[in-house]
Parts: structure tokens; sequence; C-alpha cells
């Protein structure tokens, strides 16, 4: 690839350009570990410092043919076995027929008339939260802490339904899970190293992941012995019902395999609650940095819900909030970036690529390009998308990515849409709220993007 311009660091044995991305990222948190005056949403070199220092932008036309692969070029590059082991063989990781079968059914669960039924336990969630809160007025919150125990709530209630209690203990279980796998995702260990020896990690996670797949047969088990015995006319209408549903269809080329429900199961939480948590941080955040649309968007919310609940057709009429989120996704996507891997020798651009490399898609990059976006790229301007997401893009579906684009488009993104007008909307009526003179500002790619010191916020009760 030298040969054709594209440079970056040496590499080395063993550990590649590791040692590298350790030390940039390093040199940041030694430098940003304090309040600033000025808070900037130019957070590339912060967040993704190797990738700033390394990035070769191309043409969104070319991230637009990598994303739609129509001819399946470029595929999903094999995941590390802690994502493994987190996310299962579910819908994120697959590939092929077993990837359109999962999508299909995944499509189900989080459209229509579904996700209309899901909203009820939505509002619950919100409230559970708000009472919560009454305890803690005039005091600071710490945001990610508090956004991580409504999302969790909210994944299990629209997951497992009648059976959340027991689908809770489990995602509890998976998010220990997930912090096992986190702290161990980029140490270097040789391979087969824990067939000779496993350190406590290994064998925490081992544990955890075996009690989950215990955990979701038993709540299985329960639900489909409510059918046997007329408990229930159908499997029901959560996610977990679809799935077992799915397991029992007798259409051998629609149905899954236990392995998959549990994966499925695995995935749900995973993806939704880490995006989720981040969506409704850094916009919770950006609205204690301008009071301005803060206000607007109470006003907004005063007026589509008044003092009920909110509902399917007034979230419809969310427009000041819908742009608030949107920009709040330009400037922090949860994800920093995509990986695909090609799968054979083909063109891209002027570029001939070989089978096997890995295409590092920095959606950081393009949400921050001023070629894109104006000289303001950095700025938090909702305005931008008074007129939509085409006309805020001139109609380049590759400019805006918060949940990438193509067939592998995130397929719970209406849930996730949802999900969040409903909590700023029932937060706005009945908090302000203002940022943290001890804010430190360091978005960290970690999972998603999130904030390494947590975002503190004072809530003023209305």
């Amino acid at each position: 690839m030298a040969s054709q311009g594209i440079k970056g660091p040496p590499y080395r044995f063993i550990h590649g350009c590791t040692k590298e991305m350790s030390k940039l990222k390093k040199d940041v948190r030694m430098t940003m570990n304090k309040p600033m005056a000025n808070v900037s949403h130019d957070i590339l070199p912060i967040a993704e410092p190797h990738i700033h220092e390394w990035n070769k932008l191309y043409a969104t036309e070319l991230v637009k043919e990598v994303l739609n692969n129509r001819d399946k070029t470029y595929v999903k590059p094999e995941f590390p076995e802690g994502l493994r082991k987190i996310l299962g063989d579910g819908l994120v990781t697959t590939e092929g027929k077993k990837w359109a079968r999962q999508r299909r059914l995944a499509h189900l669960a989080f459209h229509g008339e579904s996700l209309k039924g899901m909203i009820p336990a939505m509002v619950d969630s919100v409230h559970m939260l708000l009472k919560r809160w009454q305890n803690l007025e005039a005091k600071e919150v710490e945001l990610f802490e508090e956004f991580a125990m409504i999302t969790s709530e909210v994944i299990s209630r629209t997951a497992f339904g009648s059976s959340y209690i027991e689908g809770r203990n489990t995602f509890q279980m998976l998010s220990e899970l997930t912090s096992v796998v986190s702290r161990n995702l980029f140490k270097l260990r040789l391979p087969g190293m824990r067939k000779i020896w496993k350190t406590s990690d290994d064998i925490e996670s081992e544990r955890l992941e075996v009690a989950i797949r215990d955990a979701v047969l038993e709540i299985i088990k329960k639900r489909e012995e409510k059918v046997n015995t007329g408990g229930m006319d159908g499997y029901g209408n959560d996610f977990l019902g679809f799935l077992v549903k799915a397991y029992h269809d007798p259409d051998e080329s629609k149905r899954i395999t236990i392995d998959d429900l549990v994966d499925e199961c695995k995935t749900f939480y995973f993806a939704g609650q880490e995006t989720m948590n981040t969506i409704l941080t850094w916009t919770v955040f950006l609205l204690a940095m301008h009071q301005d649309w803060q206000g607007e968007a109470r006003k907004e919310a005063t007026h589509v819900f008044g003092n009920e609940d909110p509902t399917h057709e007034g979230l419809m009429e969310l427009i000041t909030v819908g742009m608030i989120i949107n920009e709040a996704l330009r400037l922090y996507p949860p994800g920093g970036g995509v990986i695909r891997k090609v799968g054979r020798r083909v063109t891209l651009g002027n570029l001939v690529l070989p089978p096997d490399i890995a295409l590092h898609l920095s959606i950081l990059t393009i949400h921050h390009d001023p070629r894109i976006w104006g000289d303001d790229a950095h700025l938090f301007k909702p305005e931008r998308f008074a007129g939509g997401i085409a006309k805020a893009t001139n109609n380049d579906a590759a400019a805006f990515l918060p949940f990438g684009m193509g067939p592998r488009t995130c397929v719970g993104y209406n849930f996730t849409m949802t999900e969040a007008k409903i909590a700023i909307t029932m937060i706005l009526r009945r908090y302000s709220f203002t940022l943290s003179p001890d804010y430190v500002h360091l978005p960290t790619q970690m999972m998603t993007i999130r904030p390494q010191h947590g975002v503190k916020v004072i809530l003023h009760p209305l």
C-alpha cells in the first residue's frame, strides 16, 4: 500500500501498532485531566488520537461504496475473542444467510406495532429514574452512571416483558462480563496461552458465560411452560417472545438454535445499553452547556405533552428535540468508526486493495469534516438539521453515520431514537440542569465514545 501513497507507522512483530496507539492515548489522558474554561467539541484528537495522527481521508463516496457492499466484497472482520464472549454469534458478528435471518427477526421486534408496544416500558423506566433524582436535587449527578441504570431497565423490560426481573439479573451478569472483557481487550496474549494458564479474569469470564447461558435457558423454560399449560396464548410480543417463537418455528429455514437465542439476547443488551447510554449522556451534556437550546427543547416538550406521559403520536411531533439529538449524534457518535475486511482484490477509487486488509472508516472524522459541514463543524448547531438529515448532508448519505448505512444499518435505530426522545422530554419537564464546574472533558473510545471522567451536572427542579 505504501507504493500507492498510503503510509502509516512501521509494523511491529506481534503487537503491530498497539504500542504507538497506547502511547498517543496515554499522552492525551496526561494532558486532559483538569477542568477547562472552554470545552471544545473537536474531539477526534482526544477520543482517537491515533486516527487523528494517521488519518488519510477519502471522499464519502468511497465510504458509501464500502458500506453498501453490493457485491459482498467488504465483510465484517473477525472479532476479538473478548468481544465474542459478549456478543456471541449474534446479529453484530454474523454474515451471510444466518445474518439475513437474524436481521429479519430483529426488524420485526423493533419496528411498527412492536415498537409502539415498548413505549410504556420506556416511560415507566424514566419515571423510576426521576423518582430516584428527587433525592439528588440541587446536587451533582453523574449522568453516565445514572443513564446506565435506566437503559439497563428499559432493555430488561422490553426484552423480557413479564420475565424482566429474571432478565435484569441476567443482564447484570452480562454487564459484569463486559467489564471483565473491557479491561483485557487490548492486552497482548500469546496464541493458545489461555489453554495453558488462565488469569483470574479468564476464570471469571468463563463462569459468567456459563451463568448467563443457564439463566437465559431457565427464562425460556418458564416461558415455554406457561404456553404449554395455557397460562399464555403465545410466546409473547417482547423480544424474547420473538426469539422463542423463531426457536420453535416449523420452517427449518427460519428456525434459530438455542445458541442463537442466547447470543441475540447478549447482543440486544450490549449494543442497546452501550449505545443508548452514550447518546443520552452526550445529549444532556450538550443541553447543559447550551441553555438556549435546553429552553427551546423544554418548550417543545411541554407544548406537545403537557403533563402527560409521552405517546407514539406525540414523539412524531418533536422537531426541535430531534434536531438536538441528531447534532449530538454528529458531534459524539456512539461508535468512532467502522471496520471492514477486503474479501478479494478490488479497486476502490484510485487504490487497488489486496484481500484480507482491514479498512477503518472513521465516522468521527467524517462528522467533523469542515468540507462536509462547514467551518463551524466543531460547534453545536442543531439548526443544521432543521430541514432534516438529507438537507443537512446535501443528500450525501455517507456524511452522517451514527448508526452506519447500507444493509448493516443499526436495526435498533428506531428503538434508540424513541427511547432517547422519551427520556429527554421527561427529564426536561422536571428539571433544568447545568454543567458542574469540576467537569473534565475527556471523550475516549472504548466500546463506544464515552466520557473518561463521567459527566456531572447539577439538577434544578422546576
